[in-house]
């Protein structure tokens, strides 16, 4: 195998999508023609920890940059219709993969070749909408990560963009 480290910083040309709803009456997400929502009410996410987001990643995968814009529609708890495109080609324009991972303690890869999509994660909690991204970004054996029960990989969520309505 041809280890060798990846090109820096790293950059992305597909993504993978994932959206959750919480404390809403009811909600849709539409992104490259897909329906991600619920008409149905959502929980709150206090009920679900402090960590609700832990773990979270886009089921919705392979997605070229960028399809049209995310529309929204949903009924906040307060019964009040809203309606919202998130340009994720605006946010993302730049393909950077968000992490905390520094250079030195990313392992090196085969052919120095990252293939990984990372995860583009919109949340619709009550009158607010929040972007994310996670990306699963291989350690260096040696690097110990305070809190995380693997320490080959980590996929941090980690907030880019917040809208409050």
């Amino acid at each position: 195998m041809n280890l060798a480290p990846v090109e820096w910083p790293l950059r992305f040309k597909r993504h993978n999508f994932g959206a959750r709803c919480y404390d809403t009456l009811e909600c849709k997400v539409l992104y490259d023609n897909f329906d991600h929502g619920d008409d149905k009410p959502s929980s709150s996410s206090a009920g679900r920890g402090p960590d609700y987001l832990k773990g979270w990643n886009g089921s919705y995968g392979g997605i070229d940059n960028f399809p049209n814009p995310a529309k929204v529609i949903w009924r906040s708890k307060d019964s009040v219709v809203h309606e919202a495109e998130i340009d994720i080609s605006e946010i993302f324009k730049d393909e950077l993969i968000r992490h905390h991972v520094p250079r030195e303690g990313m392992a090196d890869l085969p052919d120095g070749n990252y293939a990984d999509n990372p995860s583009i994660l919109l949340e619709v909690n009550d009158r607010t909408i929040r972007l994310y991204m996670s990306a699963r970004i291989p350690l260096k054996k040696e690097v110990e990560i305070a809190g995380h029960m693997r320490n080959d990989w980590r996929d941090d969520v980690i907030l880019v963009k917040t809208y409050t309505y």
